[in-house]
């Protein structure tokens, strides 16, 4: 009790300081005139995925826990696609890919193209071909710049999606100073650093209590937590309307979860990090991919109806293979 009571802690703290670290990244994008910029979009991002940055970062170096590392990054994915279920039963005025722009196309290819490089360069790890630069995977340095080349095409595409987001955020807090901003977002970085430093600890000491793989721990219950902050800025997103930042977020999102595999090889010392972890990541980020590619048939399709359980074929699909993957891992994983 006392292993999962430490867990549900990393939960609420990293819920909570994340969504607070994205109110106030608003804010500041806002107040410093980088709302309507390429950095504005970063930065909306990084605030979201600093908890799998961090938590990635402390599983390779001090917890020594490099399969909750990956798993945590590529889990992130297929629960952020996962999510798009959720927003698409909550949005009951019509389906959620039929109201959606178009312009979400790109996002999503982006990060399937990016999800399958690393997923490339796993096999490529475990079929013995490992080219490095140092001690980091060839891969790494290809992963930051694929990343930075979509980032500055998907600003110069939904520049207007972003603005309008930001005008709606910023509507909502007129009273906050950016001395208070800066100030709120130092606090809920901090708290962030230090929940997720301590998560791969308690993930690593769970999965060896419950006798689970830890690439299983780390693709679903750790990217479960370390994904909570998306999860409610997404919901706020919905709630004021803003439906079309509520999917920006999420799969803008997986573009820079991806990148953090570079930085955790980084980290890492003893050499490329997709030499040291479960083959089982693959199926993951395969399944990621298959998730990202109906999520694109759905925007360009733009289904009209609803079917099971009030939610649109494509969420179905999304549904079957988040189970489907998870099931995968739980039973055969290694």
């Amino acid at each position: 009790m006392i292993v999962w009571l430490q867990l549900a802690v990393c939960l609420v703290v990293i819920g909570v300081a994340g969504w607070r670290l994205s109110r106030y990244g608003d804010i500041l994008a806002e107040k410093t005139g980088l709302s309507a910029s390429w950095i504005g979009l970063i930065l909306l991002a990084t605030a979201t995925s600093l908890p799998e940055l961090v938590t990635g970062i402390s599983a390779v170096t001090v917890a020594d826990a490099m399969d909750i590392a990956v798993g945590n990054v590529l889990g992130a994915t297929v629960f952020n696609l996962a999510f798009l279920v959720m927003l698409d039963f909550l949005y009951r005025k019509e389906s959620l890919y039929s109201r959606a722009a178009q312009g979400h196309i790109l996002s999503a290819a982006l990060g399937a193209l990016l999800i399958a490089f690393a997923g490339f360069g796993l096999l490529l790890e475990q079929a013995g071909f490992s080219p490095t630069l140092g001690h980091v995977g060839l891969y790494a340095p290809l992963l930051a710049l694929i990343y930075l080349l979509a980032m500055r095409v998907v600003y110069q595409y939904e520049k207007r999606t972003l603005a309008e987001f930001a005008e709606a955020a910023a509507a909502r807090y007129p009273d906050v100073t950016l001395r208070q901003a800066w100030m709120g977002y130092g606090l809920a970085a901090a708290a962030i650093v230090a929940a997720g430093a301590w998560l791969p600890f308690v993930a690593k000491h769970l999965a060896g209590f419950m006798g689970w793989e830890q690439s299983f721990v780390g693709t679903v219950l750790v990217a479960a937590i370390t994904t909570a902050p998306e999860a409610m800025v997404t919901l706020s997103a919905l709630r004021i309307g803003a439906v079309d930042m509520a999917i920006a977020n999420l799969l803008g999102s997986n573009l820079f979860n991806i990148v953090i595999l570079a930085v955790n090889d980084l980290f890492y010392a003893p050499g490329p990090l997709f030499a040291a972890v479960s083959p089982s990541h693959v199926m993951t980020a395969l399944t990621a991919i298959m998730m990202s590619a109906l999520v694109i048939a759905g925007l360009i399709y733009r289904p009209q109806g609803r079917g099971v359980a009030g939610l649109s074929w494509i969420s179905v699909g999304l549904f079957v293979l988040y189970l489907l993957n998870t099931w995968l891992l739980f039973h055969y994983g290694y």
